[in-house]
């Protein structure tokens, strides 16, 4: 999971990238960069927050009326600025990308641009084989200036060659910008426009939040397969060139990755999650349970908490406060920070839990340690019995698409049920949202999407090429990424 941005206007566009990334640093906070393009590629990263990796003498040389950035978050536990986007090649005509996404075939395509395309990789990073994979399809085509029809014939090729998760924005030096999606749509990307003076301007982001912080129009997703050619002139060309793409984005991105302000494929994320905490409601109804007070686990679940207290017929209070100077635990890097800093995150209102029945609720449930924290810390502040309800369903297997998860045996809810994850946490009880209400929720908002991925809550994934070899292959790259840890069968702590 990370953000990715793209802009071409009839002004520079430094300032309004860096504006647009500061909407996306919830999608990574490891690293952040840009490439700004004015007949040269000008660029800046590192690792960080976004408003610490770009200092005014950076932004002052970052010129030009088209660009791309990226906030990083690694999925494969390498934290070295050298891996922090964007790349770039200088041949054909000098290619600049952002990704979001992963390659579940990294290693057979590392070995063709090594061994046949006779390419040369500096990092470890499936996104710099990606361009190389563009650059070399580009290059095949052996022509000296491109139109939309060798765009989208290159971008055949691509397609082709690429499996997994991947949402790219490209910069072709002398052409223009190219965005492109996988044929499964995993990731979301969409496109917007501004009239300006003398054109249209258009920016290509990860979330339309972005689109409407910078005053754009939202135009539209670009579709599973779909690739965007914005040239020179302003020109906007768009073509299908995946030879059978179909439906199957994550179901996570509307319970946790995207901001609620956020439209996912036509898919308001803020009303998908109001219709999973009044889905939620109807299953503790039945329960029959003595509950004094609904409260959310800040920030994701706030959105589910409201209606689910509403249906319940109980008050809603905010009795957690977070502090907001803290990341997203989820996605901080190193194991080790996620377990210090969940310890300063939260805070009780105490008055708010004394002698009270509490309903808690939390967009989900991974390993368990920090929800067990959480009720340990409500009990203390004075609670009589704690319930605990996920926005999501139980978490069983690990996401090879972009989403930094544990290995299955470390997911709470892979061998054990509702009943025995509520003792391990120290809860009363505990409700999980039903798969199928997940998928409702978010079909309810667009009926022409077809298929969803919710591989990390079912174990099937979209994709053909995902094996139980290649998940043994990611589960045991994962290991060696956090060795201290997960050797030793000791889960880690991430929400």
């Amino acid at each position: 999971m990370c953000g990715i941005l793209g802009l071409m206007s009839s002004e520079n566009v430094a300032q309004e990238i860096y504006d647009g990334l500061l909407t996306l640093q919830h999608r990574g906070q490891d690293s952040a960069g840009m490439v700004t393009f004015d007949d040269h590629f000008h660029l800046k990263k590192g690792n960080g927050l976004v408003r610490d990796v770009f200092r005014t003498k950076n932004m002052m040389r970052l010129t030009g009326n088209m660009g791309i950035g990226h906030t990083r978050y690694p999925t494969a536990g390498c934290y070295k600025a050298s891996e922090s986007q964007p790349f770039y090649v200088n041949s054909p005509f000098g290619i600049a990308i952002v990704h979001n996404g992963n390659l579940t075939n990294y290693e057979e395509l590392k070995k063709q641009i090594v061994e046949s395309d006779m390419r040369f990789l500096n990092t470890e990073s499936d996104s710099e084989v990606l361009l190389n994979v563009l650059a070399h399809e580009v290059r095949a085509l052996g022509v000296k200036k491109m139109t939309p029809s060798h765009i989208f014939k290159a971008m055949s090729k691509v397609y082709k060659r690429l499996k997994g998760s991947y949402c790219v924005i490209a910069l072709i030096a002398g052409h223009g910008m190219v965005a492109f999606r996988d044929p499964y749509g995993i990731r979301p990307l969409c496109l917007g426009k501004r009239t300006a003076k003398m054109t249209n301007d258009y920016v290509i982001a990860s979330e339309s939040v972005s689109l409407d912080t910078l005053g754009f129009e939202h135009v539209a997703d670009i579709q599973p397969g779909e690739a965007v050619f914005i040239d020179n002139k302003f020109n906007v060309h768009r073509k299908l060139c995946a030879p059978k793409p179909s439906w199957a984005p994550c179901l996570f991105e509307w319970v946790y990755l995207a901001r609620p302000d956020s439209t996912i494929d036509n898919v308001s994320v803020y009303k998908t999650r109001l219709r999973l905490g009044e889905y939620l409601a109807k299953r503790i109804l039945k329960e029959k349970l003595d509950i004094d007070v609904v409260i959310p686990v800040p920030d994701s679940a706030r959105s589910s908490a409201i209606p689910l207290a509403h249906q319940l017929g109980v008050k809603y209070r905010e009795g957690l406060v977070k502090n907001r100077y803290i990341g997203r635990t989820f996605i901080m890097p190193g194991q080790e920070k996620r377990k210090r800093s969940i310890r300063f995150k939260l805070n009780p209102i105490k008055l708010e839990f004394r002698r009270k029945n509490v309903l808690l609720v939390d967009d989900s449930i991974v390993r368990g340690n920090t929800s067990k924290k959480i009720v340990e810390m409500v009990r203390n502040a004075g609670a009589k019995n704690v319930y605990f309800a996920s926005c999501a369903p139980p978490l069983i297997s690990p996401c090879v698409y972009g989403v930094d998860m544990p290995t299955r045996k470390d997911f709470i809810a892979y061998n054990l049920a509702e009943e025995t994850i509520a003792k391990v946490i120290g809860a009363d009880r505990v409700f999980y949202q039903k798969l199928e209400d997940l998928e409702k929720a978010v079909k309810k908002g667009n009926k022409d999407i077809t298929g969803y991925c919710g591989a990390c809550f079912s174990g099937k994934y979209p994709t053909k090429e995902v094996t139980e070899d290649v998940l043994k292959k990611a589960e045991e790259t994962r290991r060696k990424a956090h060795p201290s840890k997960e050797d030793h069968g000791e889960p880690l702590s991430l929400l």
